[in-house]
């Protein structure tokens, strides 16, 4: 299950104590003190990951804790700090104060870190108490509690490649075809219920992320059917791929399915119409496809690139993913005609 929105709570580790000891050893009568500090607790620290792709992995862990200090010890040992705890998150994630929803840091490069919380100081040994008015102090301390925070993690995409398209237009036969991840598709009507996310990848080991964002319908800037739910993750998409059913079997028209479309993305944040976009007439291949191609071309008149493909044969999609390599900045504009079949790898979500 694709999860992107989590509520954490985060407890940093307490300090260990400090302790009363004294120095007893042969033929020293008066050792004094040698009571040790305790160890500081361990924080909390949130990185971005490039490796991960939700947040599933807080889905059924929403209290966490960071391991304490150990106490001092004997001969002025140093207690153990505890470990730092390190909660790996995807590149999008914004972390927010779940109370007063303040955004505290948008994690959007790989290895950006947050140290959320901190963890409480080591207590003093009487040791540490020892003067030279005061030879034998038989007092210590406590260490403090670490810090405490409820966090909201909210997942915004950044994805090179975003489809976007109504339910059936083909999207998931799409992302099957050309990242390789088996996703459910069926010959009757339905929606995907999460986004599926893929990785594109060439002969030199480049790659690109697609999503499949679901829940684009008429009326989903206004919440209706996923609505919001997904929209927000189309941002931080580089390119935009509309993937337009052709067939028309539904009876709708290919045309005024892309109108909407980009009526709705306008609705949500005008500035993702100025997002680099391709247009794919899908499903050409049959004959409702073939009849609608035509009306579709003569109806055409956006500057983007269109393409008539067909994601269940694969016709005309290894120019298409030249043309969305080459707009996500993955490939220089003089190799675009010798670009590679593409070599799948998939992404579990």
């Amino acid at each position: 299950m694709f999860i992107d929105r989590v509520r954490l709570k985060l407890t940093a580790g307490k300090g260990g104590n400090g302790v009363i000891s004294w120095r007893r050893e042969k033929y020293i009568p008066k050792g004094g003190p040698a009571g040790g500090n305790g160890g500081r607790g361990g924080s909390i620290i949130i990185r971005a990951d490039e490796g991960v792709v939700s947040l599933e992995a807080f889905r059924h862990h929403r209290l966490v804790k960071a391991r304490g200090g150990a106490a001092g010890g004997g001969s002025q040992k140093q207690g153990k700090g505890g470990e730092d705890l390190l909660l790996k998150v995807p590149c999008g994630t914004i972390v927010k104060n779940a109370t007063t929803q303040e955004v505290l840091i948008d994690l959007t490069t790989p290895q950006q870190e947050y140290r959320a919380c901190e963890g409480g100081r080591g207590g003093r040994g009487n040791a540490s108490f020892r003067t030279p008015s005061h030879q034998a102090p038989a007092v210590c301390t406590p260490g403090t509690l670490g810090t405490e925070l409820d966090v909201e993690l909210e997942l915004k995409l950044i994805a090179d490649i975003g489809l976007v398209g109504f339910p059936n237009a083909g999207k998931s036969t799409l992302i099957s075809k050309v990242a390789g991840i088996a996703v459910k598709i069926a010959p009757y009507p339905f929606t995907t219920l999460r986004p599926n996310l893929g990785y594109i990848e060439f002969e030199d080991y480049s790659r690109l992320l697609i999503a499949d964002i679901p829940g684009i319908i008429a009326g989903a800037h206004q919440n209706r059917g996923l609505g919001l739910e997904f929209l927000r993750h189309i941002e931080r998409t580089k390119v935009l791929l509309f993937i337009v059913d052709g067939s028309g079997i539904d009876g709708r028209s290919p045309i005024d399915d892309l109108r909407v479309l980009r009526q709705e993305l306008a609705a949500y944040d005008p500035e993702l119409l100025a997002r680099p976009y391709v247009v794919a007439l899908n499903k050409v291949d049959t004959e409702e496809g073939l009849a609608a191609a035509v009306a579709f071309r003569e109806a055409y008149s956006l500057d983007a690139p269109l393409f008539e493909i067909s994601a269940l044969s694969g016709f005309n999609l290894k120019p298409l993913i030249s043309r969305l390599r080459l707009m996500a900045g993955g490939l220089p504009a003089a190799r675009l005609e010798w670009v590679s079949s593409v070599a799948i790898n998939s992404a579990r979500t």
